[in-house]
């Protein structure tokens, strides 16, 4: 089983998930923010971003998800970006950190006001996409459905545990 990653914050509600790279910060912000390299690993957007909307649809999940508004909060080029997005589930508010140092840099992810309940399900989630954006930053195949079914999804127990402060 892969390494569970996450944390929740002093907060309790706040997930935090975090991956080291070795390519500067503003080569990683691309792979958020330029539309070809975000389809690479987690979905597309359309939109124009200096409107503070796009519309985003997740491509890597095993039905088609249609279109769903992401609220742009926080855009500091390349160290900060914040967003909101909404779908059938509610909202979600994440907030992306990207801290370089020496060309190497460590990016946090935090879901901010997450539902407890969810975590053993929204964790194995981040873990398996944030893997999947290692695997593009590296220019290898990312995670598959079927290695989230087999490999992530089973992260939901520790997730469990780590929410009940077992």
């Amino acid at each position: 089983m892969t390494k569970l990653t996450g944390r929740l914050d002093d907060d309790r509600r706040t997930l935090v998930l975090t991956r080291q790279f070795d390519v500067p910060a503003e080569r990683l912000w691309t792979d958020f923010t330029d539309p070809d390299r975000l389809e690479r690993w987690f979905g597309a957007w359309t939109g124009d971003p200096a409107s503070g909307q796009v519309m985003l649809t997740m491509n890597a999940e095993a039905e088609s998800v249609p279109a769903v508004p992401c609220r742009i909060l926080h855009c500091d080029r390349p160290r900060r970006l914040s967003v909101t997005v909404t779908d059938s589930f509610g909202t979600w508010q994440l907030a992306i950190g990207f801290d370089e140092d020496e060309g190497s840099t460590r990016l946090t992810l935090r879901h901010e006001e997450v539902d407890l309940q969810t975590v053993p399900e929204v964790g194995p989630g981040w873990e398996w996409y944030l893997d999947r954006l290692t695997a593009a930053v590296a220019g290898e195949a990312p995670p598959t459905l079927e290695d989230f079914v087999d490999t992530y999804a089973p992260m939901g127990q520790d997730y469990a545990v780590m929410i009940s402060g077992s």
